[in-house]
């Protein structure tokens, strides 16, 4: 009696974890894969290639090309996008990707006012530009009112004791790509190369302001050398056919998993649906770009998901032969294949990582995917389908190897 209540509550822990496994893969999986970044390859937008000129005043180096990217950030996140994607690409130039907008005149113009920076009289005459600023930082004054701290350049120190001197009781203006930040009156003269902004109601919003100042101008000049719209229905057929894909390759694998290696298939599907839910909760959680590439090396992990399976129910097939029983069997199959998985794995592995530090940005997309896919296998193999297999063989519910995918008429 004990033995058969044993047997029971290992089967009812079997079917409770499969039916656990197999409704959060149902409540999740659509809001998972829709939670992920999608290029513009899938969800359509702009794609901008933009190079840097050398001239005689400003040279082009990498830390003015990290500036203008950081610059660039900051600009076009004022633009309301979500999830914009600037790379360098080469010395000289810079890719930029704005999923979702469909005006590329609009984006370019925004980009390109981002180097305008200009105090002005109250008769609109320009005395500073960004050119004489050094830098902004927010802060609290003693009074504990957020306020801009502003520092300028010798030169521009120079130019803004004049400028508050000549205008002491008037109104001076700071204004960014043509509209006005601020416009304060000036009490007294201000030297030596410092100025505060005050008015900001709370800190963040000096932040905002800060930033905005310093990063008012671009350390080289950027010309578009290439413009490029994928439109919404071009992205959207294109997610579409790779979700009709992705949903074919499982269910092919799963299919050809039920028919040869039966219950032991079963639990090898459901192990499947782990890994899917791990894999894709790894690239939400990374904040990674979905593009068609990175789907393809994601379809291709599936079919290579289940080799470790394969290989483990082939090498206990060949215990079942040798006389052992299922316990022993599916321990041995899980022992003496794990050398085999692993290093076929870690090739694998290993080829993706230097597609990704050597290739494009397409193929390290889909190098990327492709390892993070394979690592994850490993885990789902050797622990998920482990578990499973265990908690089915302490049920004793079924003797037969043939549910295993051994042959017909052994019972042991």
């Amino acid at each position: 009696m004990k033995k058969a209540s044993v047997r029971k509550g290992a089967l009812v822990r079997f079917w409770v974890v499969i039916a656990a496994i197999i409704a959060v893969f149902c409540a999740t999986i659509g809001g998972l894969a829709g939670s992920i970044r999608q290029g513009l390859d899938l969800q359509g937008g702009t794609h901008i290639v933009m190079q840097a000129e050398d001239t005689e005043q400003n040279q082009v180096t990498q830390e003015a090309m990290t500036q203008v990217i950081g610059i660039m950030q900051k600009r076009i996140n004022e633009m309301g996008l979500t999830e914009p994607i600037i790379q360098q690409e080469g010395a000289n130039r810079i890719i930029i990707e704005l999923p979702g907008e469909k005006d590329p005149q609009r984006a370019i113009e925004t980009i390109g006012k981002t180097a305008v920076l200009e105090f002005k009289d109250e008769e609109g005459r320009t005395a500073l530009t960004g050119e004489d600023l050094k830098d902004a930082k927010e802060q609290m004054d003693q009074g504990k009112n957020p306020v801009v701290a502003l520092e300028f350049t010798d030169e521009g120190g120079d130019k803004f004791a004049a400028l508050t001197e000549a205008n002491i009781g008037r109104h001076i203006g700071i204004y960014l790509d043509g509209e006005m930040l601020t416009n304060p009156v000036v009490n007294e003269a201000i030297t030596g190369g410092r100025a505060v902004i005050t008015g900001q109601r709370t800190l963040d919003e000096a932040k905002d302001l800060a930033i905005l100042l310093r990063s008012g101008a671009l350390p080289v000049k950027m010309t578009v050398m290439e413009v490029r719209t994928v439109g919404p229905s071009l992205g959207q057929d294109s997610k579409d056919k790779s979700v009709m894909a992705f949903s074919i390759g499982l269910t092919l694998v799963v299919l050809f998993m039920l028919a040869v290696y039966r219950m032991a298939g079963f639990v090898a599907d459901v192990a499947l649906l782990v890994y899917v839910l791990i894999l894709l909760g790894i690239l939400y959680g990374l904040s990674a770009t979905l593009t068609l590439p990175s789907i393809a090396g994601i379809i291709l992990s599936i079919g290579m998901a289940v080799d470790a399976n394969i290989l483990i129910f082939e090498r206990f097939k060949e215990e079942i032969k040798a006389g052992k029983i299922l316990r022993l069997a599916v321990q041995a199959g899980f022992k003496r294949a794990f050398t085999t998985i692993f290093d076929a794995n870690m090739t694998v592995i290993i080829t993706s990582a230097i597609l990704f530090f050597l290739g494009s940005g397409t193929v390290k997309g889909f190098a990327f995917t492709l390892g993070l896919g394979v690592a994850v296998s490993m885990f789902t193999a050797i622990t998920v389908s482990r578990t499973l297999l265990m908690l089915l063989i302490d049920a004793s519910w079924i003797h037969n190897p043939w549910w295993f995918g051994g042959k017909r008429g052994y019972d042991r």
